[in-house]
């Protein structure tokens, strides 16, 4: 009788041992849909390799809803839990994280320069206690003009809006070459430099009395976090705009060109399951994206008074109608 009684604190005991635990930073809010895809996305492809949440690994959320000192507050939580590794997306959710461990493992998902931003020592050999993937390439500007030009011929003006405290580099990164690549297209650039929605929309305001004006959209935590807001000014002051992720032309942008975040989440899978079974961050290599989506909102299109040309449809890799 005793050693039947004892064997379910042992068999509880062993599976104790046996749960992992990951920390997972989201800088988006826990409704968000995007967010949505993107975890059944990871939580698929875990699955797939052997980690089943609740069974014997143990996930903990912290959502930051585009929020610079909730995201700082989240990541110091996350910390104290002691996870085995940790799951970041943004340059930001990094950064709060790296201020609290230079221990724990960190996968990264969606950060646009590692390197630069110290991270990393290298791509090949990160070297320290964070690895992952990155989501655009700095040259991604120049295209991002390009594509609005060959959509909207007659632009003059492009106003490139970010949060410069959650932009990567304070917006550096991307800057250099959209101002250099501006002259080829005949193009003016505004800079529209905000800290809040109230900003976001005087700013769009005020560039929109401006004709033939399109938006780039570089891509920041505040950004996706206020994504609703920026297309809902972009349609109401009918200015052309791009952004450089695909759920803001599904979402009613006019297009997207940039990195499936969503698979970014389900190839980081690899990754964790590596550092769960005892691999060093250090000594796995950053990657890049494998591939960019030009994504098209015809409909939106449409509602601008755009005609798009079958050359360019043919681009697309996807259209939404």
């Amino acid at each position: 009788m005793i050693g039947a009684a004892a064997w379910p604190l042992a068999a509880r005991a062993q599976h104790a041992r046996q749960l992992r635990r990951l920390g997972v930073l989201v800088t988006t809010g826990e409704n968000d849909p995007e967010w949505g895809t993107e975890r059944t996305a990871f939580l698929e492809a875990m699955q797939s390799l052997g980690w089943t949440d609740g069974t014997n690994l143990r996930i903990d959320y912290r959502f930051a809803a585009g929020d610079r000192d909730r995201l700082a507050a989240s990541g110091k939580e996350l910390v104290s839990l002691k996870p085995d590794v940790l799951l970041a997306r943004s340059t930001t959710a990094v950064r709060a994280l790296l201020a609290e461990t230079r221990t724990i493992p960190i996968v990264f998902v969606s950060v646009s320069d590692p390197v630069g931003e110290k991270f990393a020592a290298s791509l090949a050999r990160p070297g320290g206690n964070a690895t992952g993937f990155t989501n655009v390439e700095a040259t991604m500007g120049g295209k991002w003009l390009e594509l609005l030009k060959e959509i909207a011929p007659q632009l003059r003006r492009v106003g490139v809006l970010f949060n410069p405290r959650l932009a990567v580099a304070g917006g550096s990164f991307f800057l250099p070459p959209i101002e250099a690549a501006a002259p080829a297209f005949a193009l003016t650039l505004d800079l529209l430099t905000v800290h809040s929605v109230g900003e976001m929309e005087e700013a769009v305001t005020a560039l929109a009395r401006e004709p033939n004006s399109a938006l780039v959209v570089p891509p920041d935590v505040f950004i996706v976090a206020n994504r609703a807001s920026v297309i809902a000014l972009a349609a109401r002051h009918r200015l052309p705009a791009i952004y450089a992720f695909r759920n803001m032309a599904v979402e009613g942008g006019l297009m997207s060109y940039g990195v499936d975040v969503a698979d970014l989440y389900r190839r980081s899978a690899a990754y964790v399951d590596r550092v769960l079974r005892g691999s060093q961050p250090g000594e796995l290599p950053i990657q890049a994206p494998i591939s960019f989506e030009l994504v098209l909102n015809l409909k939106t299109a449409k509602s601008l008074g755009l005609e798009v040309s079958r050359e360019f449809l043919l681009r697309t890799n996807e259209v939404i109608e």
